[in-house]
């Protein structure tokens, strides 16, 4: 019976092997493995009857069927009987045999079960293979292939076999046509030779260790003979390849002179398979394994074949490499293998063929060459040792190669030589001086392509892997260390090697330390003659020239300063204890820093305090004048190199000046100016850099030497204006005295404070005129180089900011003043207005700024000349620039404090109320300027004057202010600019002011005024752009400016003001509005002005403007008529035309501005609101199917003017005298104006206004209730509800149809959080609302009033019994929404009230109960909120009072379970939930059966498509788990199902039944029962989980409850699923299949 049964199982899976899906296929595949792991002969003697029987089955599903059965015997050979692996053996083998031609995968398969058999049973296989392999038949070629793959498997089973299967193979391979036969025959041999090595080479292990290669010898050969004589020659590429991949093998066991006699033969028809083939690695595989055992035999055919050898396989080394090629790259290794083999044998042959390829220009054969000789180098090094002289030599030509492929396998041989000794011969520095070249090329610009290669590409690059080689050369290979030391120093200067400084350093370094370890005190560097090895000088000025740039090169000033602090000893004994602590600080500074963050001033001041400190420690001056001499003699190899060059001008200057020869000084200086690039920029800047540094030495030799180069023949003019210059053009001589002026300026920056006052107008002054002004003729030339101007200009302020700083420069009269500030002026004025190109306007006002404080004064028409040309040259200039142009930026703001300092300094020469006023009035065009930026910096330099004219002040006796007034009316208005930098700029203004006048006043400096420090903190409200905060802040600043003006001062402001409110600028306007307003407020008694007359003009111009002053006095207007007559002005504003334009919405906002009238004007729109009918309905065309709700003029126009008055802040003691009226009827107004359409003619206006372009208020009527209902709940102090709707979206939910109920809903929340105590009497005007005839106002209504139970405030204020009466009696309304309603407010009593639902739990169950049996809703919407409420109410009622309904709870919702709609399953499911959970620890045996039959469903629909069903399933088997008694269970559920977590459904379910068999085998035919009713779901998942819970059940049930199932309608029913459209489900059940082996 059991193996009847097994077999049926099989036989309903190997039925389903059919299945067009892969998946279901794999499926039932892995169902047969299962079953076979139970019962591996039945499962197997199935599928082999399967296969026997289903003769015509195609042969995808044989093979799907034999990888089944191949598993199965692989897992379990050890079970197998003779019998069984006989059988298999027969079917297998009739399987790979039956068609003649290939079936690879079928024929495969079956193959693959002779092999896994074949490793326990090899003599039955065998006997069978062998039946099938007999002499003069030609076997099938899967035959022959089992034969090969048996001899891999079982290696020392099968050798034995082999010398009767050659023996009987040999003459069929004549027989043999057909190519495919043959490619089998060849990979035969290719496996039989190869497991015959492997045995022989294990001999110790093997279970015949008599067997020798000579048993083999014979038949190879005669294979061989076939293989290489017949087959090699055919046209058949994948032939030859199967024939040259079996001979590398084969050749091991040739004899040894077959062999040797076969050689000649052998190795040209290898080698001509390189021509045929595109991919060759077989080849050079074959033809390495060949050459092994010629060598290995001692052939000595190789010496005649060699040349041929060599030739091939260097063609195919040549072929270029394709990096994304594995089969280029694997056959290089072994044509590599096979060189080395060469070389082993041949090295004198080797090179003579290598050697010469090195002189070809051909890039592929050279490239090709060298990594051949650096492979046999390496490889072969023993041979080659005695070699290297050749090798060195013949490596001229490559040296000279500029191909970069070429360049980078010269370098990989380079680094082969240094290991092995070669760069130690003569000719080896030539290699090392390559690869430091190589080194110094620039670093590769070509884009790497992107992708994973590009690292490697950078890394493989000829300059990056130079650098690699050079320091693992002369870090790692020790006998380098005499090689490369002194030789690198040689490379250290010659400007060709800048490009590799930094691993030359670096190399240098760990050399220098290596000898510093050997020999402590000996010099490192021993010249011995040596001439081309550089001299300390040299080595101490190139590293610290290339320091200056620290990061470019790899960080190539690192790098030198580490080398200079190596060498110390070397440039002078002296400088080692110095450089000791010196040169680790300068390296910790670059760490610090990166090359974007590095200031470069600052590192080269370092360097050059470096280079004094070692100068002064070395106190030597021939040593100080031979390195200034090597610095004057490298200076010209910086050409290309300006940053570098610039500094070792000032290395120069330096060097000079720590000279003591005035000689040496003076020469020097000469051939500076004599061979400087006047042409370059930086060379002229780094030329007066050295002048100037040297000056603080030598200034009297500085100046004489100068002086002289001005009156040489460089300078000096001759007759004929059209040959000004002898041998420069103007622009040469231009630049020339361009680098003099800069010269002088450096000089006298740098010269001592003491000499330079004697020295500066007469020797420094004048030559930099002359330099600048030259005279032609008699006529003074003026250039117009703007470099030599910007010289001038940098020299001048050099010049006076050194005179300034000088001890005696306040006191220095200079002659010359006003024909500098003349000049400077000049300047200024031909620079263009609008932009900022250079820094001569910023130059030239800083020189002016030096220059004002000189003696003499400036004239007064001078001085104004000067401001008002500053002012015009910097504040016209356009806006600041873009912060991406840093450049731009930092000139900018320079320029800016160069004019503020220049202004300060004037006004310090007239510290008084009349200097300042000038300075003002300059500036006032620009305070009252059109353009923003203008105004901007205007008023920041006003702000700068006061603060330094206050910070300054000196009162000696009692004066007024007389201009306050003036100052503070151009000042104040400007509060309120549009430009939130200005504003700031004019507070700060306004209370300088006003401490100036407390100054004036007599009041200490450091007084600290209340009223005035006020300012300062509304500067916050400046900077908000609400015009609001804006003028009440400029009505704040008013005030304070009210409080300390004084009286005779007032008239002056307000005139001022008065005339700014015709400023440009609309906002200073106003604020001047505001201003005045303020002042009279608060100084009005001092000003009789006419009010009534004021107001009257004001509403005059109520149409033509809508300054604010104008509309607040037609406020007032109206708010007096209306307290006479508000009935008639209610009626009459009503009447205005909708919607309100902004004239009317303001005069209804003035009607709040008294409480009295403002709850007058609610009433009478109350009246209006509620008396007239909210919308008629009618038709828009005559056959439209549904009328148009249209909403009536009166009450829209109500609603509106209440949004109006309510939005008003003085409506605010109204609005609370009829917050609840006010609040039920807009909540009902918005309730019924959902979707209504405004008045007919308001939308043809609409139109009208839209197809015009004029913007009109849109005027919805729900929005409009909306926004008054808001107004109201604000103006009522409930701001909070309203911001809480918004945030919650309410207030979008409350206007659309589909949203009305949760909107109003979340409005009763929000009103019970936070406008409880209003409650009351809003629920009683509410509760009226239940008779109205519209139905959507009674769902309004109860939606609202069902809400409010779910907060406690319910009970607090004593309103629990009173809703809970009137929400019940609303039960038998005409309306299913609104009992829907009715079920939801009386459930959410357990959120709101949960201690009092106990006192009404029959009144709540009894409703709820009542609403699961509701029949009037089609769509049972009345039951679903029945389901949701009990649920929320089971936990809370009255154990007694729920057993008596809990029973009919539970049947009545079980049908719900597998409702089509989710909301359905998922309430119910819930529920149930809940009911267990209410039963916890005393469950009924009738409800038991409840939990019972829900069960397998819950576990079911874990798999439902919709999310919160899952949710409810998880949680209400976390409920079911404590009824069921079982902690095992309850555990898992609680385990897997808690909710956030991930779930493994398969993993779950399988332990899940593994608990329910265990305690509940009873249930086993009842949950399979259930299951099986899920086998026809409609949804794919929950199919496709029932045959899982079915498999997992059988898995875990005991033999003794298997009667329970009903095991032939389980089979039928999942041979149904086997043809289930669904791919999963189809698969699900083939696994369950292989799981019922259980009832075998």
């Amino acid at each position: 019976m059991s193996e009847t049964y097994v077999k049926r199982l099989s036989t309903i899976l190997l039925n389903a092997i059919t299945d067009k899906d892969p998946r279901v296929q794999e499926q039932v595949c892995g169902a047969l493995c299962t079953l076979g792991e139970s019962q591996p002969a039945e499962v197997l003697s199935a599928c082999e009857e399967h296969l026997r029987l289903h003769e015509k089955l195609a042969h995808p599903y044989r093979t799907m069927v034999l990888r089944a059965m191949e598993t199965v015997v692989s897992n379990h050979i050890g079970e197998l009987d003779k019998d069984m692996a006989r059988a298999i053996i027969l079917l297998a083998s009739n399987e790979m045999t039956k068609v003649k031609e290939l079936v690879s995968d079928w024929q495969q398969a079956a193959s693959s079960v002779l092999v896994a058999v074949g490793r326990r049973f090899i003599s039955s296989v065998m006997e069978e293979l062998l039946s099938k392999f007999q002499p003069g038949l030609l076997p099938h070629p899967c035959t022959v292939h089992t034969l090969a793959s048996l001899s891999i498997s079982n290696v020392f089973g099968m050798v034995p076999f082999l010398t009767s299967i050659l023996s009987t193979m040999l003459p069929m391979l004549g027989a043999a046509k057909h190519d495919s036969m043959k490619v089998v025959f060849c990979c035969a041999l290719q496996r039989f030779s190869e497991s015959t090595l492997e045995y022989l080479a294990n001999l110790d292990q093997a279970p015949d260790p008599t067997v020798r290669k000579d048993a083999f010898a014979s038949d190879i050969f005669g294979a061989y003979d076939i293989l290489f004589h017949q087959w090699l020659q055919s046209r058949e590429a994948k032939l030859r390849l199967a024939v040259v991949e079996a001979l590398g093998p084969m050749s091991h066991l040739l004899p040894s002179e077959k062999l040797e006699e076969q050689l000649p033969k052998l190795l040209p028809g290898v080698l001509t398979l390189y021509k045929k083939h595109a991919e060759t690695v077989h080849v050079s595989k074959s033809l390495g394994q060949i050459l092994e055992a010629a060598v290995s035999v001692g052939s000595r055919t190789l010496d005649i074949q060699l040349d041929s050898l060599l030739a091939a396989l260097h063609a195919q080394i040549c072929v270029p490499i394709e990096s994304s090629s594995p089969l280029v790259t694997s056959n290089r290794k072994e044509v590599l293998r096979c060189f080395t083999v060469l070389a082993c044998c041949s090295p004198d042959r080797l090179l003579a063929f290598l050697l010469p390829k090195l002189d070809t220009s051909n890039e592929r054969t050279r490239v090709g060459t060298l990594q051949v000789l650096r492979h046999v180098i390496n490889a072969a090094a023993a041979q080659m040792a005695v070699k290297k002289p050749f090798i060195l030599s013949s490596m001229k030509l490559p040296l000279l190669d500029t191909n970069n492929k070429v360049k980078r396998a010269v370098v990989q041989v380079v680094s082969a030589m240094a290991h092995h000794g070669y760069l130690e011969q003569p000719g080896g520095k030539a290699m090392v001086e390559y690869v430091v070249q190589q080194c110094a090329l620039p670093p590769e610009a070509e884009p790497q392509k992107p992708g994973a290669d590009s690292e490697a590409l950078a890394a493989d690059s000829v300059r990056a892997i130079s650098v690699s080689t050079l320091y693992l050369v002369s870090t790692t290979v020790d006998r380098m260390g005499e090689v490369l030391w002194p030789y690198l120093l040689e490379f250290l200067v010659p400007m060709r090697f800048t490009g590799a400084l930094s691993p030359l350093c670096r190399s240098l370094v760990h050399l220098a330390q290596k000898r510093q370890e050997a020999g402590a005190h000996a010099p490192l560097i021993q010249y011995n003659g040596n001439v081309h090895l550089p001299s300390p000088y040299a080595i101490t000025t190139r590293l610290l020239a290339v320091s200056s740039n620290p990061y470019v090169g790899d960080g190539r000033g690192a790098a030198s300063l580490r080398l200079l602090s190596v060498l110390h000893q070397d440039i002078h004994p002296a400088l080692g204890q110095r450089w000791a602590t010196a040169i680790p600080l300068l390296l910790e500074h670059l760490e610090e820093y990166s090359e974007e963050t590095l200031s470069q001033k600052e590192w080269e001041e370092k360097l050059l305090m470096f280079l004094r400190d070692s100068l002064a420690v070395v106190s030597d001056n021939t040593w100080v004048c031979q390195l200034t001499l090597e610095m004057c003699k490298q200076l010209p190899n910086y050409n290309g190199t300006p940053l570098e060059k610039n500094f070792l001008y000032k290395c120069v200057g330096t060097t000079l000046g720590a000279a003591s020869s005035k000689e040496v000084v003076r020469k020097h200086l000469q051939e500076l100016l004599e061979t400087a690039r006047y042409q370059e920029e930086r060379e002229r800047e780094g030329l007066a850099c050295c002048f100037g540094i040297c000056a603080t030495s030598h200034l009297d030799d500085t100046l004489a030497q100068l002086e002289d180069f001005v009156k040489s023949d460089v300078l000096r003019k001759s007759a004929g204006i059209f040959n000004i210059f002898k041998d420069r053009s103007e622009s040469e001589a231009d630049k020339v005295r361009s680098a003099l002026i800069l010269c002088y300026g450096h000089v006298a920056a740098r010269a001592p404070c003491e000499l330079l006052l004697a020295r500066v107008e007469a020797d420094v002054f004048r030559n930099m005129s002359q330099c600048f002004s030259t005279k032609v003729l008699g006529i003074k030339v003026e250039t117009k180089d703007p470099a030599l101007r910007l010289s001038l200009v940098q020299s001048v302020c050099m010049a006076t900011q050194a005179i300034c700083s000088s001890a005696h420069g306040g006191s220095f009269h200079l002659s010359r003043k006003a024909e500098l500030v003349a000049q400077m002026v000049e300047f200024i004025k031909a620079e263009p207005p609008d932009s900022l190109r250079t820094p001569i306007r910023k130059k030239a006002m800083l020189a002016c700024t030096y220059l004002v404080t000189l003696e003499p004064a400036l004239e007064e028409q001078v001085q104004a000349d000067l401001i008002h040309s500053c002012l015009h040259s910097v504040m016209a200039m356009l806006p600041e620039p873009e912060e991406g142009d840093s450049h731009q930026e930092s000139l900018y703001l320079d320029t800016m404090q160069a004019l503020k300092d220049l202004l300060t300094s004037l006004l310090q020469r007239n510290m008084t109320p009349q200097g300042l006023q000038v300075m003002v009035e300059h500036l006032s065009p620009w305070i009252k300027s059109p353009r923003g930026h203008e105004r901007v910096r205007a008023l920041g330099l006003s702000a700068c004057l006061l603060q330094f004219f206050l910070e300054h002040l000196q009162i000696s006796a009692l004066v007024p202010f007389h201009n306050l007034g003036l100052l503070v009316g151009l000042f104040s208005p400007r509060c309120a600019d549009l430009w939130p930098a200005t504003r700031r700029e004019a507070v700060s203004c306004v209370h300088s002011l006003l401490y100036l006048q407390l100054g004036y006043e007599g009041f200490s400096r450091d007084y600290r005024d209340d009223v005035a420090e006020q300012l300062l903190s509304l500067k916050d409200g400046l900077a908000h752009p609400d015009p609001t905060i804006l003028f009440h802040t400029c009505h704040s600043i008013a005030q304070i400016i009210a409080k300390r003006l004084p009286p005779d001062q007032l008239i002056s402001l307000l005139l001022t003001l008065f005339e700014g409110l015709g400023d440009p600028d609309k906002n200073c306007s106003r604020a001047a509005t505001v201003m005045i307003n303020c002042l009279l407020k608060e100084r009005g008694s001092m000003l009789q002005e006419k009010v009534l007359e004021i107001v009257s003009v004001l509403r005059s111009k109520l149409q033509e403007t809508r300054e604010e002053h104008v509309l607040q006095a037609a406020q007032h207007s109206v708010f007096v008529l209306a307290t006479h007559h508000c009935a008639a002005v209610v009626s009459s504003l009503l009447g205005s035309p909708l919607p309100f334009d902004s004239h009317t919405c303001t005069l209804w906002r003035a009607l709040a501005l008294e409480p009295g009238l403002a709850a007058q004007v609610l009433g009478l729109l109350l009246e209006k609101i509620s008396r007239d009918v909210p919308f008629k309905e009618s038709r828009a065309f005559l056959l439209s199917s549904t009328p148009d709700r249209v909403a009536t003029l009166l009450p829209l126009a109500a609603t509106c003017a209440l949004h109006e008055v309510a939005s008003a802040p003085a409506s605010g003691p109204a609005v609370l005298e009829l917050y609840p009226q006010l609040f039920a009827a807009l909540l009902l107004r918005v309730s019924c104006t959902m979707g209504v359409q405004p008045p007919r003619h308001l939308q043809a206006k609409e139109r009208r206004s839209a197809s015009s372009g004029l913007a009109s208020r849109s005027l919805e009527p729900c929005s409009s209730a909306v926004d008054a209902l808001q107004a109201v709940l604000v103006r009522g102090g409930n701001e909070d509800v309203v911001q809480h709707m918004e945030l919650d979206g309410g207030w979008q939910l409350l206007k659309t149809s589909a949203g009305h109920e949760e909107g109003v809903t979340r409005l009763a929340s929000a009103m019970a959080k936070f406008a409880g105590p209003r409650l009351p009497l809003v629920m009683k005007v509410l509760f009226a609302t239940q008779s109205s005839v519209y139905e959507v106002q009674r769902v309004t209504s109860t939606a609202f009033l069902a809400e409010l139970l779910s907060s406690n405030v319910v009970n607090d204020l004593m309103l629990l019994e009173s809703l809970l009466d009137n929400l019940t009696a609303r039960q038998k309304d005409t309306s299913a929404r609104v009992r829907r309603l009715v079920l939801r407010g009386l459930a959410n009593v357990a959120s709101g009230s949960p201690e009092k639902v106990q006192t009404h739990g029959p009144q709540l169950l009894t409703a709820m109960i009542s609403g699961l049996d509701d029949g009037d809703d089609p769509h049972s919407l009345v039951a679903l909120e029945a389901m949701v409420g009990l649920a929320r109410l089971l936990d809370l009622v009255d154990t007694w009072d729920l057993r008596a309904v809990l029973l009919h709870i539970a049947v009545r919702i079980r049908p719900f379970f597998d409702s089509e709609r989710m909301e359905f399953r998922s309430a119910s499911i819930r529920l149930f939930g809940h009911l267990n959970k209410a039963c916890h620890g005393d469950c009924e045996d009738v409800f038991l059966e409840q939990v019972v039959g829900g069960l397998a469903p819950l576990l079911l629909h874990l798999q439902d498509p919709q999310a919160p069903v899952v949710t409810a399933c998880r949680f209400a088997l976390r409920m079911c788990g404590p009824n069921l008694e079982c902690e095992e269970l309850a555990a898992v559920f609680q385990k897997h199902l808690q909710e956030g977590h991930g779930l493994h459904f398969g993993e779950f379910l399988n332990t899940t039944c593994k608990h329910l068999m265990r305690h509940f085998p009873d249930l086993l035919g009842r949950l399979l029962s259930t299951s099986l009713f899920y086998f026809k779901s409609s949804w794919e998942d929950v199919r496709a989980a029932a045959p899982m819970l079915t498999g997992f059940l059988v898995l875990h049930v005991e033999a003794e409850q298997l009667p329970q199932v009903d095991l032939e309608q389980l089979l039928a029913a999942l041979q149904l699923l086997l043809k289930d459209p669904a791919p999963e489900v189809r698969a699900k059940a083939a696994e369950t299949l292989g799981r019922l082996v259980k009832f075998a």
